[in-house]
């Protein structure tokens, strides 16, 4: 059975993750990765790099809180140990790396999407990053959300809890009437049904195999799936005016 349409009618805000989403960080990661590997004489295919970042990404963010640029550095270190690489902490390497993020392109349909739903909703970001490197990535995204909660501000990465609670308290409408919007399955729609958040996949990799640069999820509960963020900001916005 088709699932019926989603209603957009009960909702008046909309946070979206950020990387994977709004910013292509599977093409930012890849080309910062290649940097360093070829400075070191290392091939290796593109869903090898993703997945082995996913998996050392998701272990340093379970930990203790780490910045997020320390997070990538030591993401940085782990890949490149399992491929025989030695990366000095603290080093210009890991830096260029840490730093690459401002660098990470937004998707085609980014910008446009966003200024359609701008029309309609309050619009909000729960991000798992620093605020410097947000503040470098929303300029490439050519709106100032109503709202912006970093993992820097929270202290704590998606999947946990506290980031979307923090959202909560700050946008101050019930969560019946936020819809969040993102990519990754293991970062933000386990935990927003989690959390009686209803929540819309953005399937940037629907035709690509494997999930790329976040750790698999065998099913979550998400509302809808689109393909891309056009195409939602289309449906969203259906009827509007």
């Amino acid at each position: 059975m088709t699932p019926a349409p989603l209603d957009f009618g009960p909702f008046e805000v909309i946070t979206f993750d950020c990387y994977g989403t709004l910013i292509d960080w599977e093409t930012g990661l890849l080309a910062a990765y290649g940097a360093v590997l070829r400075a070191h004489g290392v091939e290796v295919g593109d869903d090898e790099i993703l997945e082995r970042h996913a998996a050392h990404e998701t272990a340093i963010e379970a930990g203790p809180y780490k910045p997020y640029r320390e997070v990538l550095a030591a993401g940085l270190r782990g890949v490149c140990a399992d491929l025989g690489i030695t990366i000095v902490p603290g080093g210009s390497e890991a830096a260029t790396f840490s730093g690459s993020v401002g660098d990470w392109p937004a998707f085609p349909d980014t910008a446009a999407a966003l200024a359609m739903l701008r029309e309609r909703y309050r619009l909000g970001v729960i991000t798992n990053c620093d605020d410097d490197l947000f503040a470098a990535s929303n300029r490439r995204l050519g709106i100032a959300f109503d709202w912006v909660v970093t993992a820097e501000q929270v202290r704590a990465y998606k999947p946990d809890s506290r980031p979307f609670e923090v959202a909560f308290e700050r946008i101050g409408v019930p969560r019946e009437r936020i819809l969040h919007v993102a990519q990754s399955l293991f970062h933000d729609h386990v935990p927003a049904a989690r959390l009686g958040l209803s929540s819309v996949w953005i399937d940037r990799r629907h035709d690509r195999p494997g999930s790329g640069a976040t750790p698999p999820v065998a099913d979550a509960a998400q509302a809808a799936t689109f393909p891309d963020l056009a195409s939602f900001a289309r449906a969203a916005t259906a009827g509007a005016g």
